[in-house]
């Protein structure tokens, strides 16, 4: 049977490399059926990554069946996969993340997860001396996880571990880590065929603080003004998100790359209350703050949210 490989909803290109590398070691090295999945469409920073590696867009699922084999990456959280993944046979998760739980499993798994920035970067290591067979493709895929997940190492979550591998790939490949970088930032940037309620769902995960539930969404740009522009539209928006989205209310934090600062977009006395609380901050009368040096969801929003 075989096995379906993905990451989280609201897929990136982390939550859609991986996926395809691993598929290509279980399928090509290990001899195991395996084949990458999506649970969404990919953002436009991930769809340029395929396209520049010639890679096919997995297939798309909300779903999976009782008992089929999977292997989950880029996440251990429930909320973020099929609502009926524990009648899957999880056979393994290979994340970066901190462990959530609510995952059952029919057996013993293998289970990896690590204080490294990007997904990728673990397989890299897994992999071992196989990881020297990996084609040009899947090593362009994995390239550009690292190069998406660490900013370029400009977020605080980038180890030694994921510049080294970055970097030899990179060298291996003939790339220019600047060069390239600023071509998946552009393609990241590029929102303007998307509607606000694709955009407040683009990036985006799940979280609950003192007893508030929230979708915690961030905007990676180069170039912070285009989305702000759409400031008033995506404020009305937001609401209709969170009651569709069953959550209390749509966080949104539009990350500037090249300056390493976040703009938080503040509605209303919720999100004022939760900014000056989580951040040390004064909101004042305005509808956004600026927050210097915050750039990672997973290592300065979630863990600072507060109520």
């Amino acid at each position: 049977m075989t096995t379906l490989v993905f990451g989280h909803k609201s897929p990136d290109t982390d939550s859609t490399g991986s996926p395809l590398i691993w598929a290509w070691y279980l399928s090509e090295v290990k001899g195991q059926a395996a084949e990458a999945r999506l649970l969404g469409e990919p953002n436009t920073e991930a769809t340029f990554v395929l396209e520049r590696w010639s890679l096919a867009k997995p297939e798309i699922i909300s779903e999976v069946a009782e008992d089929t084999p999977v292997v989950i990456v880029d996440t251990n959280n429930p909320a973020e996969l099929p609502e009926a993944i524990n009648s899957a046979d999880i056979q393994a998760i290979i994340d970066h993340h901190k462990l959530v739980g609510g995952l059952e499993t029919k057996g013993p798994i293998d289970i990896t997860i690590r204080p490294v920035a990007c997904t990728a970067t673990i397989m890299h290591d897994l992999m071992g001396e196989d990881a020297a067979k990996m084609p040009e493709s899947i090593k362009g895929a994995m390239l550009s996880c690292i190069l998406s997940d660490t900013l370029e190492f400009r977020s605080p979550t980038t180890t030694d571990v994921d510049r080294e591998v970055a970097e030899a790939l990179a060298k291996d490949l003939g790339i220019d880590i600047p060069s390239y970088a600023a071509e998946m930032f552009a393609a990241k940037s590029d929102v303007s065929e998307f509607s606000d309620s694709e955009l407040l769902r683009m990036d985006s995960k799940e979280y609950e603080v003192g007893g508030k539930s929230f979708r915690v969404s961030v905007l990676e740009t180069t170039s912070p003004e285009t989305v702000l522009a759409r400031k008033a539209s995506l404020m009305e928006t937001m609401p209709t998100v969170a009651l569709e989205d069953s959550v209390d209310q749509v966080l949104l934090f539009i990350v500037d790359i090249l300056n390493e600062e976040s703009t938080m977009l503040i509605p209303n006395e919720l999100t004022k209350e939760l900014a000056e609380k989580s951040f040390a901050t004064v909101c004042g009368d305005g509808d956004t703050v600026v927050l210097p040096g915050v750039v990672s969801r997973k290592k300065q929003i979630i863990p600072n949210l507060t109520l």
